[in-house]
C-alpha cells in the first residue's frame, strides 16, 4: 500500500482500501466522508455478500453479519472502535502512513497490525454501516479450509497483543483499548464452541450449578446472533443454510490443522460468480 501511495499522481487527503473483486456502492465515498468530516481518521464500512450461491457462501456471510454486529456496530456505538475487516476501510492518508511507515508486515493479518497501531495511538475507528462494498464469499469447501487456516494463524499470531491491550486499557482507564483488546484476544467462534462444549460436560459432572450459567450464555449467544441477522436484513437463504452449520464447523476444525503453514497457502478468492452493481441493486441481499 505504501508503494502505491508513493506513486500517486497527486496527493490525496484520504484513501480507501478494497479488494480487487469488490463492487462499490454508489454512495460509498459519500458515506465515508460523513465520518471524516466529523474528525475521524479511520473508518470501516460494510462488506456485504456479492454471492449467496452455495451454503458455504451463505454461512460465510452469516458469520460476517454476526461479527459486523458485535465487533463493529456494538463496539462503535458503545464508545469503542469498529474492528477493521481488511477491505471496505478508509483512512486519512497522513495518519495511515504514520501508522505503517516503519513496520514490516509479513503474512496474513495486515488489518490487525494496522488496528493495533491505531488503538495504541488512542484513536477510534468509526463504523459507517451505509458505506457498502460487495465482496465475493467463499463458495467451495477446499477454498474455505485454506481461508480459515490463514485466519486462525492470524489469531494465534496476534492474540497476545490483544491481552496486552486489555491491560493497557485497564491501566489507562481507556474503554476503547480495553474492549478492542477483548475482541483481539477472543478465539474464533468454532474454538469457543469446542471449549464451551468441553466445559459443559465437565460442569455437568463436577459443578452442576454452573449449568445455569451455560444455559444463559447459550441463549444469549443465539439471541444476539439472530438480532444481528435481523438488523442487517439477512435474506432467507442464509437462514436455510444454518442447518449446515455442523459441516461448516467441521471444515474449520480441518483448517486448524493447516494453520501452522497457512502463510504458504494462497487464499485469493477463486471466482465462481459474476455480477454487476446493477444486478445487486435489483436483487438486494
Amino acid at each position: 500500500h505504501l508503494y502505491a501511495i508513493d506513486r500517486f499522481i497527486r496527493k490525496h487527503d484520504f484513501l480507501t482500501i478494497i479488494d480487487s473483486d469488490n463492487l462499490v456502492d454508489a454512495e460509498y465515498l459519500n458515506e465515508l466522508n460523513i465520518f471524516f468530516d466529523a474528525g475521524y481518521l479511520a473508518v470501516q464500512g460494510v462488506r456485504k455478500a456479492k454471492n449467496l450461491n452455495t451454503s458455504y457462501a451463505c454461512l460465510d456471510e452469516a458469520g460476517d453479519i454476526y461479527y459486523r454486529f458485535i465487533d463493529r456496530k456494538l463496539l462503535f456505538d458503545n464508545g469503542s472502535s469498529a474492528s477493521l475487516a481488511g477491505s471496505g476501510m478508509a483512512f486519512k492518508t497522513s495518519f495511515y502512513i504514520d501508522c505503517l511507515d516503519k513496520l514490516i508486515i509479513e503474512g496474513a493479518g495486515f488489518d490487525k497490525v494496522l488496528q493495533m497501531e491505531i488503538l495504541n495511538r488512542g484513536k477510534r475507528i468509526a463504523f459507517a454501516e451505509k458505506a457498502v462494498v460487495y465482496d465475493e464469499k467463499t463458495s467451495k469447501s477446499q477454498q474455505l479450509v485454506k481461508q480459515r487456516a490463514r485466519w486462525i494463524n492470524t489469531w494465534f499470531k496476534h492474540a497476545g497483543k490483544g491481552v496486552e491491550l486489555i491491560f493497557k486499557g485497564i491501566i489507562k482507564l481507556n474503554k476503547n483499548q480495553f474492549l478492542c483488546g477483548l475482541v483481539f484476544s477472543r478465539p474464533p467462534l468454532f474454538i469457543l464452541a469446542g471449549l464451551s462444549s468441553v466445559s459443559i460436560v465437565f460442569d455437568a459432572i463436577y459443578l452442576p450449578n454452573m449449568l445455569f450459567f451455560w444455559l444463559f450464555s447459550i441463549v444469549s449467544f443465539f439471541l444476539i446472533f439472530f438480532i444481528a441477522l435481523t438488523y442487517f436484513k439477512a435474506p432467507k437463504v442464509i437462514y436455510a443454510a444454518l442447518f449446515k452449520v455442523p459441516v461448516f464447523m467441521f471444515l474449520q476444525v480441518l483448517s486448524l490443522f493447516k494453520a501452522k503453514r497457512a502463510n504458504e497457502i494462497s487464499t485469493a478468492t477463486v471466482h465462481y460468480y459474476d455480477s454487476t452493481l446493477d444486478e445487486l441493486n435489483k436483487n438486494p441481499k
